[in-house]
């Protein structure tokens, strides 16, 4: 089966954690918790709105930890973050509050490659490749990217686009000849027809500006959890 991971602001709500839950309930297999950041460099103008709404609630990441660890989630999470977040505790304290609040892996997209060891020491450390990455860049990739690889498709920011780039294709195929990991296509992915298109190229999708524009403009989590079962069953070819 198709691999699927929505994406949710933490905090960008007060009750967050019940579209994790509404995730989970609709088919996803993971589950990415974005961890808000005042300079969100690779987020698109949807992910930074959510970003500013839960920064401006007060969120901080001892309330986040705090009630993920009260989700009791039934799918992995992924926690993603920028590496100032990561540094500024170290990251064997970073990660172990993580793991400690449930989280199963972590995306950090400003760390380099040649910066992760210490990262990838004390979790499960998921990189990403693009179009622009050398095949030889992929493969170093791939064999230390842990559960699996998350191809970004553009190069650019998170957000919705009409239809899936040109580009990944040709990323998906090259990913997949040079790693045993799953390959996740994301960014850009939007509605049930891409995320099938991008499904029949890799092992899965991510999917979060289309999830979180539908936040922000007020889905309730059952709504949400719709939209996933959609999601998950046009991956599934029904």
């Amino acid at each position: 089966m198709k691999l699927l991971m929505p994406y949710i602001t933490a905090g960008v709500t007060a009750n967050w954690t019940d579209y994790v839950r509404a995730f989970a309930a609709a088919g996803a297999d993971l589950v990415e918790v974005g961890l808000p950041f005042s300079d969100p460099t690779l987020d698109g103008p949807t992910i930074q709105e959510a970003t500013t709404i839960a920064l401006r609630h007060g969120i901080t990441l001892n309330r986040i930890f705090h009630e993920m660890s009260r989700i009791d989630a039934t799918v992995p999470l992924i926690v993603s973050t920028y590496a100032n977040l990561v540094i500024r505790d170290g990251p064997q304290a970073f990660c172990q509050r993580v793991k400690d609040a449930g989280g199963q892996g972590l995306i950090v997209p400003d760390l380099p490659l040649e910066e992760c060891a210490e990262v990838a020491e004390h979790i499960d450390l998921i990189l990403l490749a693009s179009p622009a990455t050398p095949d030889a860049r992929l493969a170093e990739i791939g064999r230390r990217s842990k559960r699996f690889v998350y191809a970004v498709t553009v190069m650019g920011t998170t957000g919705e686009r009409a239809e899936l780039a040109a580009t990944a294709a040709g990323l998906a195929a090259r990913l997949k000849a040079r790693t045993e990991l799953p390959v996740l296509l994301g960014f850009g992915i939007s509605t049930p027809a891409q995320a099938a298109e991008a499904a029949g190229l890799a092992d899965g999708v991510v999917v979060g500006a289309a999830v979180m524009r539908r936040v922000l403009d007020g889905a309730t989590p059952a709504e949400i959890e719709a939209y996933v079962r959609e999601l998950r069953a046009a991956m599934s070819g029904g």
